[in-house]
């Protein structure tokens, strides 16, 4: 082998190990990085909404409420009716209560509220009414969030 491709080699060998090791640790004790993440429901159904409620806390387990910086759940379109306060699941409640209580922000479309005649006062407890679902979800990317649409 020629001096070049040794080289060439030992680069390729040692820039692959050290971003793998970059991309694994970067909520480790010793990275405290501080994420900010939008979460994206649109999807109808209490089954849908316990999936994504599932994924963000498998999401705060891993990486630690210390390790997050901002976290939102943005619904809207047929999701926005499964948080519904006299309709809610028990399941989807208790969830969603205690990752609010960590730290968890939703954001409910005022868009989808007038489309589906569904009032502000109606929807559970701790909810932030935003404009617009889409619109609040690109400015939240703009402003550096990671986006997940589980």
């Amino acid at each position: 082998m020629s001096s070049a491709r040794r080289v060439l080699a030992v680069v390729t060998v040692g820039t692959l190990g050290w971003s793998a090791g970059c991309a694994a640790a970067s909520h480790a004790p010793d990275h405290p990085k501080r994420h900010k993440v939008v979460y994206h429901l649109n999807e109808g159904g209490v089954d849908r909404a316990k999936a994504v409620l599932v994924n963000i806390e498998n999401h705060v387990h891993v990486v630690g409420w210390n390790s997050i910086e901002a976290l939102e759940l943005v619904v809207h379109g047929p999701a926005l009716r499964t948080f519904l306060a006299r309709d809610i699941d028990p399941d989807v409640r208790g969830k969603l209560e205690t990752l609010m209580a960590g730290g968890l922000k939703l954001g409910a479309c005022q868009i989808t509220m007038a489309r589906q005649k569904i009032d502000f006062k109606d929807l559970i407890q701790g909810v932030t009414a935003v404009p617009s679902g889409v619109v609040r979800v690109m400015e939240l990317q703009e402003a550096g969030y990671a986006y997940v649409k589980p």
